[in-house]
């Protein structure tokens, strides 16, 4: 998936991994790390490298809760929200690329969560 992906996140200067925090980011924040962590079923060792890397470059900001000093929130920067379309558009390009009709594509993510979490036997 990651190398179906490159050529249309190489442009937006992200990674595959970079890209599905920055795609969680965009469907609602700021969130804490371990929020993230659960949604993006990643463990924290990895995913705080890859926070690190996207505020250094400027993809995102860390915040303080505001009812919680302790607690760090990320969110996406103004420059990134602008690129709102083209990050969500990614998605649909790599679909036309696979010639996919979205029934295949949906079929396609239900078959690979499968995997991920298989059924309880």
């Amino acid at each position: 998936m990651a190398r179906l992906h490159k050529p249309f996140l190489e442009p937006l200067g992200l990674t595959f991994s970079q890209y599905l925090v920055t795609l969680e980011l965009l469907n609602g924040s700021p969130r804490a790390v371990s929020d993230l962590c659960d949604r993006l079923d990643m463990e924290i060792d990895t995913l705080t490298p890859l926070l690190k890397r996207l505020e250094a470059v400027g993809v995102i900001m860390r915040k303080c809760d505001g009812s919680n000093e302790r607690r760090v929130l990320f969110d996406l920067t103004e420059p990134v929200r602008a690129m709102q379309n083209e990050l969500r558009n990614v998605t649909e390009n790599i679909r036309i690329a696979c010639q996919c009709t979205p029934e295949d594509l949906e079929d396609l993510c239900r078959r690979l969560e499968g995997f991920v979490r298989p059924a309880s036997s």
